[in-house]
């Protein structure tokens, strides 16, 4: 493999894609903030970061993501949930994104999804802006430069934000496309420059093959214990519920904080680097992930910065809430340097509830587990959007339904397989509210979640009393040491017990609607959890 400049074209299925400009092939970390600085793509921060914005787009688009729908996936993809795409939208988007192509500069690596090399994929990715082939470079797992000689891709994305999609020609909603064709083995993105789309894409390509494999696609975080992989935990949770913050254990090793799989030889993650978010991020809180900000190739994404000093500010959500840094696995000094861990011990489902009606810590059984995993609970508050006055439930199957190709059933009878093969203890974690919902209440002092997750970890709550919630049929510790029983018991949080009976009632018909549609998939077991 020749490195750096070469032909204007690159290798797509078994044709020369040609008449392009100058192609770069795996340009090392160097050498991309180097060519990302000279076409003026973005600005040199503290300690060689690199400091980006993503213009009209600050997050992803799911609405714009599509799946080209040939008879090969017709039957498998779960088409309420991803939008279709004819094949021939799809081949008109791809002559027309070539043809925009033409005569312009291309950044080329080759790498590879997933730490285990029995259920990795290759992926070859084309990128417009070099920045762009900083942070996939970053995000996905680097091969040895020895092995690029070999590389046959087995998908192909090429990410080109300049090119605007016609959705009456490309059969697209908007001029912002995410194409995803599994015959053509191929992902065609564009008119977004938001970085996560790039890995977002591999995520999804896995989650679709993996469960053929009978492999679990998971996005959580996991950790296991130093110097016991067989002592492996993950954390479910989606964003805000505290699943890099609590799986960041400087007391555990750090497996991955996003997105893993589940074979029949354990937990391995599918990247090779972290995409934290940075708002009111600490040096006190998380020392190592703010130390990442400042530390060469890490990209800094759209935050707000001091033209003379780069300064960071982590409090200036003026471009996005969801402002981001991406920086390899290895700049956190407790990471596991093989990304691999054995099958989960403890599975940890996180919330945030600000109804204030779930307990700190339940432990569930597999049925529930199932159910809890489905519905993919956290929820919104006031304030944190225009019209938003009470708190609202939000509902993520799967906790990623973006992300999920496949019915959701299909990753959630996977999981309860799994965890009843290999005797997984379920836990689900509400790091919300207590003592009354958000505005009334208080947030669930992090003291108290990481002493359960601790007590929960290493085996504590194995002899514990425990008591059935009377919402949810679920199991709650009854006293935990270190913990005020009081908190136990959301109930007696509250000044109106009453009060809390009606938020409760509430929020179990919040859950019974939201899981109505997965009835008819379901067991018995299941049925039972979902009616408490």
């Amino acid at each position: 493999m020749t490195f750096g400049r070469v032909n204007p074209q690159f290798r797509l299925e078994d044709q020369q894609i040609t008449g392009l400009g100058d192609v770069y092939y795996n340009l090392m970390e160097p050498a991309l903030v180097e060519t990302a600085l000279k076409r003026g793509e973005g600005t040199l921060g503290n300690g060689g970061a690199f400091l980006v914005t993503t213009g009209k787009f600050t997050g992803r688009s799911p609405k714009d993501k599509h799946v080209v729908k040939t008879p090969s996936v017709t039957d498998t993809i779960w088409w309420e949930n991803n939008a279709e795409m004819s094949p021939e939208g799809f081949d008109a988007l791809y002559t027309d994104m070539i043809a925009h192509m033409q005569g312009k500069e291309y950044f080329v690596q080759d790498l590879v999804g997933g730490a285990d090399p029995r259920h990795a994929i290759n992926v070859r990715m084309v990128t417009e802006l070099a920045w762009h082939g900083l942070f996939i470079r970053t995000m996905l797992r680097r091969p040895e430069r020895e092995d690029l000689d070999d590389f046959t891709a087995d998908f192909t994305v090429i990410n080109c934000p300049s090119f605007q999609a016609d959705p009456a020609k490309h059969d697209c909603r908007s001029e912002t496309v995410i194409a995803m064709n599994f015959d053509r083995k191929m992902i065609l993105i564009g008119g977004t420059e938001y970085a996560g789309e790039n890995k977002k894409s591999v995520f999804s390509l896995l989650n679709y093959l993996l469960p053929e494999k009978g492999i679990m696609p998971m996005h959580c975080s996991a950790n296991h214990a130093t110097g016991n992989p067989v002592d492996t935990a993950v954390f479910f949770g989606l964003s805000g519920t505290g699943k890099t913050t609590l799986s960041a254990d400087p007391n555990r090793t750090l497996i991955g904080d996003d997105e893993h799989g589940w074979s029949d030889n354990g937990t391995f993650n599918f990247e090779g680097g972290c995409y934290a978010k940075t708002i009111n991020l600490s040096r006190e809180a998380e020392p190592e992930i703010y130390d990442t900000t400042s530390k060469f190739g890490t990209v800094i994404e759209n935050m707000v910065f001091d033209p003379e000093t780069k300064e960071l500010d982590f409090d200036d959500d003026s471009l996005t809430a969801n402002m981001r840094c991406a920086y390899p696995l290895h700049y956190i000094s407790n990471a596991s340097e093989k990304a691999v861990g054995g099958h989960p011990k403890n599975i940890i489902m996180l919330t945030c509830d600000a109804f204030g009606v779930l307990p700190p810590i339940a432990r569930l059984t597999p049925a529930q587990a199932m159910y809890h995993f489905l519905s993919g609970f956290t929820s919104k508050v006031a304030g944190t959007e225009r019209g938003v006055t009470e708190p609202e439930p939000t509902f993520s199957t799967c906790f990623g339904a973006p992300f999920m190709p496949r019915r959701p059933e299909v990753y959630g009878n996977l999981l309860r397989e799994k965890i009843a093969q290999h005797g997984a203890t379920c836990w689900l974690v509400n790091t919300g509210w207590t003592g009354g919902a958000y505005g009334t209440g208080s947030r669930m002092p992090i003291k108290a979640t990481r002493a359960l997750l601790t007590a929960a970890l290493e085996g504590d709550l194995a002899e514990v009393t425990y008591r059935k919630d009377a919402n949810f049929g679920f199991e709650v510790p009854v006293s935990v040491d270190g913990v005020a029983d009081i908190l136990l018991d959301p109930r007696r949080t509250w000044d109106n017990p009453e009060a809390y009976d009606r938020q409760a009632a509430k929020l179990v018909s919040m859950f019974s609607e939201n899981f109505a549609p997965f009835m008819p998939f379901i067991d018995d077991d299941v049925k039972s959890a979902a009616i408490g």
